[in-house]
């Protein structure tokens, strides 16, 4: 019995030592990932994370635009195929929308129409939005411009805000999503996001490859909120959230109830009609219910690889399956707004997982979400 208390003293004392070390070494972020994750009976990240961070509303206007139901609205029951896939990887939403309305529309115990979830990486594209909106309001001059004249620290550096949202900054970043250690865990649960991300210096020459980096986006997302000097989350609401009728209020994450600052790589939480709703703006080129409310070159551009060979545009994921020209938002749990124009079809799913297998940069479960779309629809 005095073994066992003396081995329990110690454990208790090495514990604390490692609390007070954490937080010399400005570690104490790990902390706060264990407390979310851990805690929480987690060993990830998950979709509905939201209550233990600090968020802003995205507020909605008091104009709603419902998505009208097809005819055949859930006529038609889902494939076998995709049945398991949604039990495989703990799907939560599913929609398949046919020429701007909704056609098919399946919901997880638990979850409907309202249920808030985790975009994850879905806001890049959304960043990537809000910077295009933007340049259209003359807060930036264009894709070409220095991100220097936002922040001097980067008068040495060429990258421009187009390198930002194009994923070809030439930042100093490693993508890593399993070490705590990590600069995108240390991003994602650190108090001070802004000092995190202005420590990154730029180390290969911008604008010349993909490389997929959060810490890209959240530097855009900072540049747009200093040039417009708002929120992100007031200007998404007043540029995007309110002109295309949201449904309902959505949240971004913070870093810290104290610097507010969004976190502009990930984490707004809202419902999968809500999110569709970025499809249907770029399918239609920028323009909603007869409004040109994003530039349509720019939609044009953002929607088409910047590097030849490469699956990614401005803030969109781009594939070319089936012979179709498709675009994607996406997140790291299979989080997806594909839209394949030619076909007026745009498919959402959300969920807890995707596939780990990658076929030809995307995730397997990505190409099966799309065929049994189709094959529902008899295309």
């Amino acid at each position: 019995m005095r073994y066992l208390k003396k081995t329990l003293k110690w454990l208790i004392g090495l514990l604390a030592a490692l609390v007070i070390l954490a937080y010399i070494f400005d570690y104490d972020y790990i902390l706060k990932g264990i407390r979310v994750v851990y805690f929480t009976g987690h060993v990830t990240a998950f979709i509905d994370d939201y209550p233990y961070f600090e968020n802003d509303t995205i507020k909605k206007g008091t104009q709603r635009d419902v998505w009208p139901l097809d005819q055949s609205y859930n006529s038609v029951g889902p494939t076998k195929r995709l049945t398991n896939t949604h039990d495989t990887f703990g799907s939560v939403a599913y929609l398949i929308i046919k020429n701007d309305s909704i056609w098919y529309e399946w919901y997880a115990d638990g979850y409907g129409t309202d249920s808030k979830t985790n975009s994850f990486s879905m806001a890049k594209s959304i960043t990537s939005s809000l910077m295009a909106k933007a340049i259209m309001d003359g807060y930036i001059e264009g894709l070409d411009q220095p991100i220097s004249d936002f922040y001097p620290q980067y008068k040495n550096a060429k990258t421009t805000v187009g390198d930002l949202a194009s994923m070809a900054s030439g930042l100093d970043w490693v993508e890593h999503y399993t070490s705590p250690f990590s600069i995108t865990a240390r991003a994602n649960y650190d108090d001070d996001l802004a000092e995190t991300i202005l420590n990154q210096k730029v180390v290969k020459e911008p604008g010349k490859e993909f490389e997929y980096l959060s810490g890209s986006t959240q530097l855009l997302g900072m540049i747009i909120q200093k040039a417009t000097n708002k929120p992100l989350a007031n200007y998404l609401s007043e540029s995007f959230w309110q002109p295309m009728g949201a449904s309902e209020n959505a949240l971004w994450q913070l870093d810290d109830e104290d610097n507010r600052l969004a976190k502009a790589f990930c984490c707004i939480s809202s419902n999968a009609r809500d999110f569709a709703r970025f499809g249907k703006l770029y399918k239609n080129h920028g323009r909603w219910n007869g409004a040109q409310i994003l530039d349509s070159a720019y939609v044009a551009k953002a929607t088409e690889s910047r590097f030849k060979g490469q699956p990614y545009g401005y803030g969109f994921w781009i594939s070319d399956y089936l012979g179709k020209h498709i675009f994607a938002m996406r997140g790291i749990l299979g989080q997806y707004v594909i839209t394949i124009p030619e076909d007026d079809l745009i498919v959402v799913r959300l969920g807890h997982h995707r596939s780990p297998n990658v076929v030809n940069s995307f995730p397997e479960d990505f190409y099966i979400y799309i065929d049994e779309a189709y094959e529902m629809l008899g295309l």
